[in-house]
């Protein structure tokens, strides 16, 4: 007679079933996000909204996918956050963040703050919101992200300082949006109280961010350089768990871990230390995917039944039209006046702030805090968030050229050539050839005569090597490997820059 079958063999095959079902469609996902830059390159809208609107209409429409629950969304989004500003602040660097300092702060600060006071006056007088509700509203569509600008440009690179501020800005309006809405939700409304509590809490949590980023991108820095590890793989992992670490630390502190994480990469973002190039590819896939995967979850919290009424796709209509064309406009173009910018490098920057992940992300602290009509609100911030990367996003490559920006076409390297030493390089300057500048149509001869005792090893020019001799012509564009005395590093940079 055969044994009856054991139940909880049944159960460890439906779980086991279930499981595989959630690893087959996630990474489907993944890989279906992936393939979507390809479309993205020609239709112009990034795929981060693909994935939004994906994630979505699969909530709407299969009963099998659920909305995860509020401390999930927040949590996911965290980690997604801290490793996309981690990434953003080692792109920019020290030597990029010093020649951009002053509109980067006073665009991401300011700029910020009197975006979320313009919105808030619309919202109210115009859309009759009550003030409290549409200060939360103003306050989470007024950061800007980036990313998604470079992602409707594809391959063309943006020349000029306004690519520097674009994401300078929102590396600092992230941390900002996200300190003044969960100050706003802890004071609970408006008064002169809650204002000075509100403005306690923001500087508090910006100064000691600031101070842990700084203080924490110096010991990382000096981590990466004198500890060794035993394996290469082991080298960026150990960043990604310096990044958390210093997240984590600042937040404990009660200050901001978005803009200790941002600091920190900027701190170490031109600094030579071993197999740094891996480190930054590896961050910089991360940053892609974590983007990826913000936008999915946050798209799985929209409810298209809330979307589609009146008093919700109106107002955010509404606002998103008057933050592209009247809002943005004035308040950051009253915040870059003294800075000294090309006219269509400014217009481009007043017109190139798109919103992203992070307004969505605010939106859910509204749902999360139980704000009276957070799901309304919630809508609101969604609908100003599909319309500013929808129209206004489509329209960036046109407007860019029509304002004439320089602009130069990246396409991708596979390929490389490279060495391996045990010890650290001295002397070694890696260099672009900008436009205009003295190197230039110079001869490598020449580059010698002018800059002293040089030695030329390297010329890349598109995608190929350039035989290095004396009679080789520099060109604009061309990258340079120059082994020279460490102090002329200051007499190469002013040869290669532009003039």
């Amino acid at each position: 007679m055969r044994g009856a079958a054991d139940p909880r063999g049944a159960v460890i095959v439906n779980e086991t079933i279930r499981y595989a079902l959630i690893v087959l469609f996630c990474s489907a996902v993944g890989l279906v996000a992936v393939l979507a830059n390809r479309l993205t390159e020609r239709v112009k809208i990034p795929v981060a909204l693909l994935v939004l609107v994906g994630a979505a209409v699969a909530v709407h429409t299969v009963p099998a996918v659920q909305s995860p629950s509020e401390p999930t969304v927040e949590r996911v989004i965290t980690i997604a956050l801290v490793l996309v500003l981690f990434d953003g602040g080692m792109h920019i660097g020290p030597s990029r963040f010093r020649a951009a300092v002053v509109p980067i702060l006073s665009v991401g600060v300011l700029g910020t703050a009197l975006t979320a006071a313009g919105a808030a006056l619309m919202l109210h007088y115009v859309c009759g919101i009550s003030w409290f509700p549409a200060v939360l509203v103003a306050t989470a569509v007024a950061p800007t992200d980036p990313a998604v600008v470079f992602s409707v440009l594809g391959k063309r690179q943006i020349a000029g300082r306004s690519s520097t501020i674009l994401e300078g800005e929102s590396g600092a309006n992230d941390p900002v949006g996200i300190s003044l809405m969960a100050s706003l939700i802890a004071a609970g409304g408006l008064s002169a109280a809650g204002f000075a509590s509100v403005g306690t809490q923001f500087v508090l949590q910006m100064v000691i961010g600031l101070a842990v980023g700084v203080l924490g991108g110096r010991a990382l820095l000096v981590f990466m350089r004198r500890v060794a590890l035993p394996s290469e793989g082991l080298y960026s992992l150990r960043t990604l768990a310096s990044s958390l670490l210093l997240y984590g630390i600042a937040t404990l502190a009660h200050g901001s871990g978005f803009l200790a994480v941002f600091v920190a990469g900027i701190v170490i973002g031109d600094a030579r230390a071993p197999y740094k190039p891996d480190i930054k590819r590896f961050h910089a896939a991360l940053a892609g995917l974590a983007e990826i995967v913000a936008f999915a979850v946050l798209g799985l919290t929209v409810d298209l039944n809330v979307l589609v009424h009146p008093d919700v796709w109106i107002p955010g209509l509404v606002l998103g039209v008057a933050l592209t064309v009247v809002i943005r406009p004035l308040a950051v173009g009253s915040c870059l006046v003294p800075v000294r910018l090309q006219r269509n490098e400014r217009v481009f920057i007043l017109v190139a702030g798109l919103k992203g992940a992070v307004p969505i992300l605010l939106g859910e602290f509204l749902r999360a805090a139980h704000i009276a009509d957070a799901e309304r609100l919630y809508g609101i911030v969604v609908v100003v968030v599909v319309f500013s990367v929808l129209v206004q996003g489509s329209s960036v490559p046109g407007i860019a050229n029509l304002l004439h920006l320089p602009m130069r076409t990246v396409e991708p390297q596979p390929w490389e050539i490279g060495v391996r030493l045990q010890d650290e390089p001295e002397g070694v300057h890696r260099l672009h050839v900008a436009p205009g500048s003295a190197a230039e149509g110079c001869t490598i001869e020449g580059l010698g005569d002018r800059a002293g005792d040089i030695w030329v090893s390297i010329v890349v020019r598109a995608t190929g090597l350039v035989p290095v001799r004396g009679d080789t012509e520099l060109q604009a564009g061309d990258e340079v490997v120059v082994l020279a005395d460490p102090e002329l590093h200051d007499a190469l940079a002013d040869l290669f820059g532009a003039s």
